[in-house]
């Protein structure tokens, strides 16, 4: 009998809105609130992200590095939880709560498989009750602080059907030893959509709901319409 996996995209697929810039500014008003006066520079980032300079992940350290900067694990990990709480307290859909826990009782092993950092990521998919995490990583400095550096690969786009791979041969499961239902709301993700067993286009926007009456994906929407 098939190993049976359930993995579920985190932003706009689990959750109401992005997680990535909340944080950012959540963590800056615990840790650091002088960082406000930086705030202009991420916006100059961005620009250079829409210019083609950079990638999405150098993106992702510029802001981090900006906005938040290096931390100490010890006031790093309150800022971390009280963050995943807030979450779940007002950014999770309803729907998706229901989807995750029809799939556990299923006896499916629940994976969030996310671009986001794990850092807070773990927090997040460890109170909606998810067995496994993969996520893009942080480096440590010499001091032992988290830092904006990405260790490895930004888990977008490829690089996530990648690291979903390198996951399975790292449990010890063999691609056809198991059964993948996948779900997200980005085009994006769509190489994973393509690789899954069951694919949802969840929460989808235009460009993906084209991509799955292309392919057969089922269309699921979780949304309840409220601002995140």
């Amino acid at each position: 009998m098939k190993a049976t996996l359930a993995i579920y995209d985190m932003d706009r697929t689990v959750t109401r809105g992005p997680t990535f810039g909340p944080f950012l500014w959540h963590a800056m008003w615990r840790l650091a609130p002088w960082r406000v006066l930086l705030a202009p520079l991420s916006l100059l980032a961005t620009l250079g992200y829409a210019l083609k300079l950079y990638d999405r992940g150098r993106l992702k350290e510029i802001n981090y590095r900006l906005l938040v900067g290096p931390a100490a694990p010890e006031r790093l990990e309150p800022v971390v939880q009280s963050f995943a709480e807030k979450q779940l307290a007002t950014n999770i859909l309803p729907g998706a709560r229901t989807r995750i826990a029809e799939d556990k009782a299923a006896g499916r092993r629940l994976v969030l498989a996310t671009a986001s950092y794990r850092l807070y990521a773990a927090a997040i998919a460890q109170r909606l009750g998810f067995d496994d995490v993969i996520a893009t990583d942080t480096r440590v400095d010499a001091r032992g602080r988290t830092i904006a550096t990405i260790d490895g690969s930004n888990c977008y786009g490829l690089g996530k059907l990648d690291m979903i791979e390198g996951w399975l041969q790292r449990q010890g499961l063999e691609r056809d030893a198991v059964h993948i239902r996948f779900y997200s709301d980005h085009v994006s993700d769509s190489p994973v959509h393509r690789w899954a067993n069951e694919a949802f286009a969840t929460n989808a926007h235009a460009r993906l709901i084209r991509v799955a009456e292309q392919e057969g994906w089922e269309v699921l929407d979780w949304r309840d319409r409220r601002r995140p």
